[in-house]
């Protein structure tokens, strides 16, 4: 999953950040509206953590670009306890769950996956393509009921396409949601198609009935396989 941070205090970002990427979360993090405003229009995020109150502007107007553009970033607001009007605006213009300051950092990644839960899989846990499952909370795949040993990218690789079965992913915009922004602009993707190679055989040697295809000159797509 990658995470946008929007948090214009320093220690409290940086804290937030090194909490989520021990947890093996892509994070990015941006300390003002306009660079907020500049990532968004840039890259795409599977979460965005939103304070309110930015030096430069309000949380709450990058909440209503977001939700008017049809972007499906969910977004947590986190704001100072007590604003009820912030929670209220927050909430009516859609933003999945609002969190008060101050929080603890293990109520903060427990709203994460439950927001994750109800937006990309009916509030189940895990991910379940042919005989393949995935739980990203417990980092657990299993194919036919066997536990499959998986590198971390590998991992996150096959999390990303669980969740899209059946559409084509551009390998740029793979390679952004695994390993962070600004990685689109790499000179080549060898170290995408090293990984995928890596994970197509470990999912095969493990009689796994799903498949990464090779698009070619595009990307990849995830099919089932006839059994």
């Amino acid at each position: 999953m990658k995470i946008l941070i929007v948090e214009d205090e320093p220690s409290l970002r940086e804290v937030m950040k090194r909490t989520l990427v021990r947890e093996g979360y892509v994070v990015e993090t941006a300390g003002t509206f306009a660079e907020a405003d500049d990532k968004l229009a840039a890259y795409a995020y599977d979460c965005i953590l939103l304070d309110i109150m930015l030096p430069d502007g309000n949380g709450l107007n990058l909440l209503e670009r977001i939700k008017s553009e049809g972007k499906r970033e969910n977004v947590i607001i986190i704001s100072a306890r007590g604003a009820m009007e912030d929670k209220v605006a927050g909430l009516d213009l859609g933003a999945d769950d609002y969190l008060p300051k101050p929080f603890h950092m293990m109520e903060l990644s427990a709203r994460i996956r439950s927001v994750a839960r109800r937006s990309q899989n009916g509030g189940q846990r895990g991910f379940t393509q042919g005989n393949v499952y995935l739980d990203p909370e417990r980092g657990v795949v299993q194919v036919n009921g066997v536990t499959l040993e998986l590198l971390k990218k590998e991992f996150d690789i096959l999390s990303y396409f669980l969740q899209r079965p059946g559409h084509t992913i551009d390998k740029a915009v793979l390679a952004e949601a695994v390993w962070g922004d600004h990685v689109d602009q790499a000179d080549d993707f060898s170290f995408v198609y090293a990984q995928i190679r890596n994970l197509r055989r470990k999912l095969e040697k493990a009689g796994a009935t799903v498949e990464i295809r090779s698009l070619y000159n595009f990307g990849y797509k995830m099919v089932v396989l006839d059994t």
